[in-house]
């Protein structure tokens, strides 16, 4: 194989290499001790943040919401939910993220609000046609009396993706739109009114010092005109984006969207940045997101996705250089977060397990924890050493696992509720991390109470237990961010080399890094020099789920 050269965009503005740590607030850190997370408990664990080495944090929604979703159901876009503080909590935490070097991202829900939103409950008390209606997608129905929803749209959460509304005088009415819960009605953004309000909301954080902003759904905000009936295949991601024409993903209308907000950004200074959360088909789509006018990151589905295969994982890369250098944005790579299955448990799994379905304790097939966990570290590994930006979500640093075992009882996720217990659901990679071994709920607060039960086993994988341990997952996670800083590897270019099909193998610089995804070992030069390893071993054949950087000579 000749060795080829690929770029990352290039470009001095931080988040085209930074390294961002995603912070599920519920589960991150609980200073009040109600057994959810908070904003003071996040800002008592920055410490542990900085000497992890990131460069910056996202936090998931901890805005005002009844919570139907964990927050992904705003009512009130300018305020924080007291479950987790108050706006005073949140700049106390921001400064102190500063301070550290942190930047910090929010996330921002413009697809749909919570049903308890002022303009919403508003909607339902206005007739038919009126403006309060219009900022959000209500439709007659179909059939002899209105009976029948306006399509035969499927939720992402299951059952319809439509709802209908008793009128003021007590008649059935009009059905509204809700990609996921009916608790969550889709806002319409062909609305100017819509667009003015989002503006606003994204000025009130800016002015408040935020970083940026990760746009859930970005591929969701616009519908196809005329509404026209779809049918997902059988294992389609509930997300979508293994499909086209989907009509409501990924319409062209949404860049407009995206343009609009970028000139925003661009009137504050620090080089404010927009991430999306767009499953798309292809990552040549995907970087539509990213034009220069548009977004400044976009997820890279397609690689979190991708199967433990050396070709397969080899191709993606390949394709997320050129793809997104070709529109002169970075590339993003990402293997976790709050809506997957955790990659340590994922990357062992031997059935499909389509996003959004979880695993629980009927789940066939149970993945193998040790192939899971080498299988992450070698992962993670690799992708630290990829040109762009790379996202962490919370715990993976420890190589938690999913977890599976969540009585029924416990579970909260909405497509638990609304698949009559067929789909498990998120609930599984969402469970308080622990800090201490020995402390109530693992340190996670003082008072012991968790709003989903922790494993007993996480005692082993507590941050206290892995900092004392020199071939921990976090030890090995605070190693390569700290030899990616060293080396620059969020920037500049990549050389591939050939060490044979069951590598994914490059060069950056002088470091060599090789993956190896077959089931035989892998003989390295011998005159290497190991800078890391995700496994230990000795000798000069790489074992299989492993990956290492080296230097020769």
């Amino acid at each position: 194989m000749p060795e080829i050269e690929q770029f990352a965009a290039p470009g001095s503005e931080w988040w085209r290499s930074a390294v961002i740590y995603q912070i599920y607030p519920r589960s991150f850190a609980d200073a009040s001790g109600d057994g959810i997370g908070d904003l003071p408990g996040i800002t008592s664990r920055l410490d542990s943040l900085k000497d992890l080495g990131v460069d910056a944090i996202w936090l998931s929604p901890f805005m005002t919401s009844p919570q139907r979703d964990a927050g992904y159901d705003v009512a009130d876009y300018r305020d924080v939910d007291p479950l987790f503080g108050t706006l005073a909590d949140f700049d106390t935490m921001l400064e102190a993220a500063h301070a550290r070097g942190i930047r910090v991202i929010v996330d921002l829900v413009p697809n749909h609000s919570s049903d308890q939103h002022v303009w919403f409950q508003e909607a339902l008390k206005a007739a038919p046609g009126s403006r309060e209606r219009a900022r959000y997608i209500f439709r007659d129905g179909t059939g002899e009396n209105g009976e029948l929803p306006p399509n035969n749209w499927e939720s992402v959460f299951g059952g319809g993706m439509w709802q209908r509304v008793t009128e003021a005088d007590g008649t059935p009415g009009q059905w509204y739109l809700h990609i996921f819960d009916a608790t969550q009605p889709d806002f319409d953004w062909t609305n100017e009114e819509v667009r003015e309000e989002f503006r606003s909301i994204l000025r009130f954080w800016l002015d408040r010092g935020v970083d940026g902003f990760r746009v859930d759904v970005a591929h969701g905000m616009i519908k196809a005109d005329g509404l026209p009936d779809y049918t997902p295949p059988s294992d389609a991601d509930s997300m979508g984006g293994g499909e086209a024409n989907v009509p409501y993903w990924g319409q062209d209308g949404v860049h407009d969207i995206y343009r609009d907000w970028h000139e925003l950004l661009a009137q504050y200074d620090g080089d404010r940045a927009l991430c999306g959360e767009a499953w798309l088909p292809t990552l040549k789509k995907t970087s539509l997101w990213v034009r220069p006018d548009e977004m400044h990151q976009t997820f890279n589905f397609p690689y979190l996705m991708t199967a433990w295969d050396a070709k397969a994982l080899g191709d993606v890369i390949r394709e997320s250089l050129d793809d997104f250098g070709a529109v002169g944005a970075p590339s993003t790579w990402v293997l976790s977060n709050h809506d997957v299955v955790r990659h340590a448990t994922r990357l062992a799994l031997t059935v499909d397990n389509p996003q959004g379905e979880g695993i629980g304790p009927h789940t066939p097939n149970k993945p193998d924890a040790v192939i899971g966990l080498a299988r992450a570290r070698a992962a993670t590994t690799l992708m630290l050493a990829l040109p762009g930006s790379s996202y962490l979500y919370q715990g993976e640093e420890l190589g938690l696992p999913e977890a599976m075992e969540i009585p029924d009882e416990y579970r909260q996720d909405p497509t638990w509720f609304r698949t009559k217990h067929e789909r498990y659901g998120r609930d599984g990679c969402r469970v308080p991390l622990p800090w201490e071994a020995d402390a109530p709920a693992f340190g996670f607060n003082d008072t012991g109470l968790s709003w989903l039960p922790q494993p007993d086993e996480w005692a082993t994988y507590a941050r206290d237990v892995e900092l004392a341990d020199p071939n921990s997952t976090l030890s090995l996670y605070t190693e390569l961010l700290a030899l990616r800083r060293a080396h620059g590897f969020g920037s500049g270019s990549l050389v591939w080399e050939d060490f044979g099909a069951d590598a994914v193998a490059f060069r950056r610089g002088d470091v060599h890094v090789v993956a190896n995804l077959g089931t035989a070992p892998i003989a390295l030069p011998g005159d290497a020099t190991f800078l890391v390893k995700s496994q230990p071993f000795a000798g000069s054949e790489l074992p299989v789920d492993t990956t290492v950087w080296f230097t020769r000579g």
